[in-house]
């Protein structure tokens, strides 16, 4: 009886720690973990959330980019932080979903974190360098096959979505050519841009400033319907590759353990964030498809999650890829 008073006892002294420590939270800035480099569609998104979050918490969110292995180091940086909600990550597709089925990993994608809140979801666009001889996505797709001993794409690294969006490219195309895997999406860009890749598979928050500016050519948009941002680009239905969609999406998490007051506080900054119409332009004019406020409760983020991994697993495993 007396263990069992003392147990008792000592969980409500640190259930009070735990509330009067969220209550107070937070005390000081907040560090963001990006887990891939500063350029990509990750970072971008990231920086804005920052922006927006810092208002409502009064304490600046900083962003620090922990990079390599398509994720995997920042990811793993995140399920090691210290649970006290001056750490969180924002995560997408690839790095917390599919790089389970790439990778070894020395956590575990949902029991190793607690859902923030989803932000948002986008398709890709594809593009190929300002000098390529294919004028329209048919010919990009003629230029593919016949070229698959020269032809190369980047991607984002292994396993990231765009790796898997060329895999399925090929699948789509029925041709092999060099997929040529960057550190992020950023490198890659930079390497289409100086004509040493012949096309990629980006998102519009990578590719629309190089279109815009003439730096690389738009052939589709990965989706069924057209993008407000760029509406005179066809989507692969128009243009000639039928049924080949493919979208990702972004959310928040922090370490296991962390108190969940003080998840509240985060995913209540994140909610605010996304109702502000100046954070919604930015992410609309990066073609991104915010999620309606009944899912971004964490709850959902937790029940999507787990959908998109019973859904995304085995198609990604059918394809063999694997880290190298």
């Amino acid at each position: 009886m007396t263990r069992l008073l003392i147990a008792v006892t000592l969980a409500v002294i640190v259930a009070g720690l735990s509330n009067a420590s969220a209550q107070t939270y937070p005390a000081r800035p907040i560090t963001m973990i990006v887990p891939l480099a500063p350029g990509g569609s990750t970072d971008v998104i990231g920086r804005i959330m920052a922006e927006g979050m810092r208002a409502s918490l009064g304490q600046p969110v900083i962003v620090e980019n922990v990079t390599g292995a398509g994720g995997t180091i920042g990811i793993g940086r995140l399920a090691r932080a210290t649970p006290d909600g001056y750490t969180f990550g924002i995560g997408q597709w690839g790095t917390n979903m599919a790089n389970g089925a790439i990778y070894s990993l020395q956590y575990d994608l949902i029991a190793d974190f607690e859902p923030i809140a989803l932000i948002s979801t986008q398709p890709f666009l594809i593009v190929a360098r300002k000098n390529h001889p294919a004028k329209d996505l048919k010919e990009l797709v003629a230029w593919l096959k016949a070229n698959t001993d020269k032809a190369s794409q980047g991607n984002s690294g292994i396993g990231t979505p765009s790796h898997v969006a060329g895999v399925f490219l090929q699948n789509a195309i029925g041709a092999r050519w060099q997929l040529v895997p960057y550190r992020s999406a950023g490198l890659s860009m930079q390497d289409l841009v100086a004509g040493n890749i012949d096309l990629t598979l980006d998102t519009p928050a990578v590719s629309m400033a190089q279109v815009r500016s003439g730096n690389i050519k738009a052939y589709a948009v990965t989706a069924k319907n057209r993008i407000t941002v760029a509406p005179e680009i066809p989507t692969t239905d128009e243009a000639g590759l039928p049924g080949f969609y493919f979208s990702f999406w972004h959310a928040l998490w922090a370490p296991k353990g962390t108190p969940l007051p003080v998840v509240a506080k985060l995913n209540d900054a994140a909610m605010k964030a996304l109702a502000d119409p100046s954070i919604r332009q930015k992410l609309v004019d990066l073609a991104q498809d915010i999620f309606p406020p009944e899912q971004l409760a964490p709850q959902a983020l937790l029940a999507f999650h787990k959908a998109e991994i019973e859904k995304w697993w085995p198609i990604i495993k059918a394809a063999g890829i694997k880290a190298e």
